[in-house]
């Protein structure tokens, strides 16, 4: 009997089955829309949609912007599964469960996984609207706190290190039928696959907003303070979000190809003098306007 965290191989393989049942397609490529950017679903070519919550021991996501269903079907000539709608463990699922869809998509046949988020810009540089190739990442995924913007000329902030070291995603028990115990992960993010992206960027035009960059996951669901946006910039990250590296490093697991992008939809605050408060609109606004770009470079990729 399984006593470990998380699904059992036998439970993720139930799912898959299920859902073999329910559609004919086998893919190869999986896909995951980040907040906003599920408009790729849109030209899944003959697709079968399939609702979370139709899917038995399938988590249910419950974020605007986040559909919920998984789209089967063709993109371009290939074979692919797309998430509608991604979960966060802000919604109150253990790390784990987050990334149940991920181990699915390998026991339905993926090899190669592609994520995509809509990230808050740390590096100065970068410019609401820019899209990130994500090179490497850091996992802060327990970062949390109670984001308290205190007042622009206010230098007293606070930095949450409740959690700071984060619930790794491979915590627990491991079943080496999915993958090893001990999970390296440098080179994480596909080389040849970023390579890719860029010339495809160039070639749609889009080399003028094209940013390489590491990306760090925090817990959410508040934002950063000022105090904190420094913290992870002085710690070599270049965006940041809420999700994405625990699917990855199941990806990685589970010896998948992983790709992934950003969408910059904010840029953090590191100046109290500048300092302004972010909302979830804004990201999901943000991710509409640059909706047909990110498109056309999924597609182009």
């Amino acid at each position: 009997m399984w006593m470990g965290q998380g699904p059992s191989y036998e439970e993720v393989h139930e799912i898959a089955k299920t859902l073999e049942g329910k559609t004919k397609y086998r893919p190869t490529l999986g896909i995951v829309c980040g907040s906003g950017l599920g408009g790729l679903g849109d030209l899944v070519e003959e697709a079968d949609i399939i609702p979370y919550d139709e899917i038995p021991h399938f988590p249910v996501s419950t974020v605007p912007g986040h559909m919920g269903k998984l789209v089967f079907g063709k993109l371009k000539g290939q074979i692919v599964v797309l998430m509608r709608g991604r979960l966060h463990c802000y919604e109150g699922y253990p790390m784990w469960k987050t990334t149940i869809p991920i181990r699915v998509m390998k026991a339905l046949g993926v090899e190669t996984l592609f994520l995509t988020n809509a990230a808050g810009g740390i590096n100065p540089d970068f410019n609401t609207g820019d899209i990130m190739i994500i090179r490497d990442h850091i996992d802060f995924a327990g970062l949390s706190g109670e984001c308290v913007l205190r007042g622009a000329n206010d230098e007293r902030d606070h930095i949450d290190f409740a959690g700071l070291s984060g619930e790794c995603v491979l915590r627990g028990a491991n079943d080496e039928r999915f993958g090893p115990r001990f999970l390296a992960t440098v080179g994480t993010w596909d080389d040849a696959m970023n390579e890719l992206a860029e010339k495809a960027a160039k070639e749609l035009g889009l080399g003028d907003i094209l940013r390489r960059g590491v990306y760090v996951m925090i817990g959410g669901p508040t934002f950063e303070t000022v105090a904190e946006s420094r913290l992870l910039k002085n710690f070599g990250a270049d965006a940041v979000g809420m999700s994405t590296v625990a699917e990855a490093l199941v990806g990685r697991h589970m010896g998948m190809k992983v790709f992934g992008i950003s969408l910059i939809t904010d840029k953090c605050c590191l100046d109290y003098t500048t300092a302004k408060v972010t909302t979830h609109e804004e990201v999901l606004a943000i991710g509409q306007k640059r909706a047909k770009d990110l498109q056309s470079l999924a597609l182009k990729i």
